[in-house]
């Protein structure tokens, strides 16, 4: 029963990561997809959540860095 559940993982998870990687060339919402493929990968795979970890840094720093240069208009 936990091998089909890894493997369900894998495969959704994959599909949602390959879908995501489309959306950057093609228009559509890869800044959601990928991240959504991340989290559930990351359920399976450590190296997952580290590439999870590093976009939610990339993020918030972009975040902050957009933060102040609207604040200073």
């Amino acid at each position: 029963m936990k091998q089909m559940k890894k493997i369900a993982i894998t495969l959704v998870g994959g599909f949602l990561l390959l879908i995501g990687l489309l959306f950057i060339i093609l228009p559509g919402p890869a800044i959601i997809v990928i991240p959504l493929a991340l989290v559930l990968l990351s359920k399976e795979y450590p190296i997952a959540k580290q590439w999870l970890r590093k976009f939610q840094r990339y993020s918030r720093t972009s975040a902050q860095k957009l933060d102040a240069f609207f604040s200073k208009r």
